[in-house]
């Protein structure tokens, strides 16, 4: 499918040569859905990989840190917890500010920021010594680390053709969740020789290369440029790369034929809910927080769970971590669905998992037979939940996306929270630890209403942008006389 459309693409801008040079209007969205996966993609991709993984590996970090910093620094359960929530936290307000931000000043500029800051940030951990210190650092650590992410989505999905943006954007939070559990390995190696100040020094360092390689190759989005009547120069520039056959010049004018127009600094939030964004952001807003409960649910309690129910603890946890690798298996698996019929895909893998969650709840069967569909209920609610990440930006302009994406993560964080928490209510009463599983069914009931109504409404805005763009040419002259 990529190779057919990058020679279509080719075909045409080879056909059009002769008359483009009178030609003053250039559609940037066709040129885009027309490029195959090419090296400029691939080095896109490779160069946002690198730094959520480093996003990742500092946002955990501090778990493994946690044993030693108790010891050295005698912090308390209690005050680890705080450490832990406040960088939650901190991850909820980079969502809302960062996501603005790149709106505002451009994506490549604001993922530069924030990925130098939470290498400056991380580094600073090395260096704390109380309880105080270690609460701000950690809340503003993760401001930039919950910042980055929506914002490296964003671009990613304004350079990518629709055939491929869930693939790409699943790509990359692997890239964020490998360098989440890579933190374990690497305190198992540092902090027995060099202290607990190793791991995070280890992370800054990653950090600042990451910083480094982003500021060397990172492109700037041309759908935000457009979007923003910005850098002409740059646009044209990039078109050069991806669509050489294209002849472009500093005069050219570049559109969106697939995109309303939109005001210049159009980057309020309230612009998330005007005519059917109305509907789309409110879904999909529902969709993750009920999404990222279930998920840190049974991040946080899934080991205790399997344990009280009679498995020994090192079953649950190994469960615990296979089921961490079996989400993104399901992502995996998910996205070319995603890519090849819409948001509606994922709506499938969340109706999937309610009766097998019901049945892990309520039937008695064989401990074998539990773990393997705790662990299909893991693959398909993980699955999903990727599946969010890819779509999280999709539906919002490219004049505000950031602002779209970052709003959706940092309100998914709102169930993040009352995950662990509404958790530890229900473990704390008398009903008994199995029906959990059981309770939990309704995140995925929640999830899978709101993915097929958001679907239903993300083909009928495909519909609209093929019908658009079939009725406006690659090329149109900005005045016809």
């Amino acid at each position: 499918m990529a190779e057919g459309g990058g020679a279509a693409s080719a075909d045409r801008s080879a056909g059009l040569g002769k008359t483009a040079a009178a030609s003053q209007i250039v559609d940037l969205s066709e040129i885009i859905e027309n490029q195959r996966l090419s090296g400029f993609i691939l080095r896109l991709v490779a160069v946002s990989w690198v730094v959520t993984f480093f996003d990742g590996f500092d946002m955990n970090g501090i778990a493994y840190a946690a044993p030693y910093l108790s010891t050295a620094l005698h912090f308390d359960k209690l005050m680890l917890g705080d450490i832990f929530s406040i960088g939650l936290a901190g991850t909820m307000i980079g969502g809302f500010g960062f996501g603005s931000l790149g709106d505002w000043i451009g994506r490549r500029p604001a993922i530069i920021l924030a990925t130098v800051t939470f290498g400056i940030l991380t580094a600073a951990l090395a260096f704390a010594k109380t309880y105080e210190q270690f609460l701000v650092l950690r809340l503003l650590n993760g401001i930039a680390i919950g910042g980055m992410l929506p914002l490296c989505w964003a671009l990613n999905i304004e350079y990518a053709p629709k055939r491929f943006r869930a693939t790409i954007v699943t790509i990359i939070m692997i890239g964020y969740t490998l360098g989440f559990s890579f933190a374990g390995p690497v305190a198992i190696w540092f902090i027995p020789h060099f202290g607990w100040p190793s791991l995070f020094l280890f992370g800054a360092v990653g950090s600042f290369l990451a910083a480094i390689l982003l500021y060397f190759t990172l492109p700037e989005s041309i759908r935000f440029l457009a979007s923003k009547r910005r850098g002409t120069d740059i646009i044209a520039g990039i078109v050069r790369r991806i669509a050489p056959g294209v002849p472009v010049t500093l005069s050219t004018q570049f559109i969106l034929a697939d995109e309303a127009e939109e005001g210049a600094e159009r980057f309020r939030v309230g612009v998330l809910f005007e005519g059917e964004l109305r509907w789309i952001t409110l879904l999909l807003w529902l969709a993750y927080a009920a999404s990222s409960l279930g998920i840190f649910f049974g991040a946080a309690w899934g080991p205790v769970v399997l344990e009280s129910i009679g498995f020994t603890r090192t079953t649950a946890a190994v469960a615990a971590a296979a089921n961490s690798i079996g989400g993104a298996l399901g992502a995996l698996v998910l996205m070319r669905f995603t890519d090849n019929r819409g948001a509606i895909s994922l709506s499938v893998m969340p109706a999937i998992a309610i009766p097998i969650l019901l049945v892990c709840g309520l039937v008695p069967i064989h401990q074998a037979a539990f773990l393997a569909l705790a662990f299909l209920s893991a693959t398909l609610l993980g699955g999903t939940h990727f599946g969010l990440h890819s779509i999280a930006g999709i539906f919002y302009p490219s004049a505000y996306r950031g602002t779209g994406a970052g709003w959706a993560t940092s309100v998914a964080k709102i169930g993040s929270i009352a995950g662990p928490l509404i958790g530890g209510f229900i473990l704390s009463s008398h009903l008994p630890v199995r029906n959990v599983y059981a309770l939990l069914a309704a995140c995925p009931l929640v999830v899978a209403a709101c993915t097929l109504v958001l679907g239903r409404l993300h083909s009928r805005i495909l519909r609209r942008e093929r019908a658009t763009a079939e009725g406006t040419p690659l090329y149109a002259t900005a005045d016809p006389f």
